[in-house]
């Protein structure tokens, strides 16, 4: 093998992927979350679900002042229609 001074010794044969590598770092990508219209008036909720919560917040009023009262024979009857059914 020949060694000649005169030619370059610093050549580096990776270094286009270094090159590439560090372009690919230079670049920074970011997520992105988009919610379609339909979406959010899904989260919103329905007529239903408002009511409902509106009705739990008034028995657990009622719970806390004392004035909640439960007919255990209207209970019974709902237990009767439930498994006769």
């Amino acid at each position: 093998m020949k060694i000649n001074p005169f030619q370059s010794v610093h050549n580096n044969p990776y270094k286009k992927q270094i090159e590439k590598q560090a372009a690919v770092e230079g670049t920074k990508k970011s997520d992105k979350l988009e919610i379609s219209k339909e979406a959010i008036e899904m989260q919103k909720g329905s007529r239903i679900e408002l009511e409902r919560e509106e009705k739990v917040k008034q028995i657990k009023e009622q719970l806390a002042s004392g004035d909640y009262h439960v007919d255990p024979k209207k209970v019974a009857s709902k237990f009767v229609d439930f498994w006769v059914k």
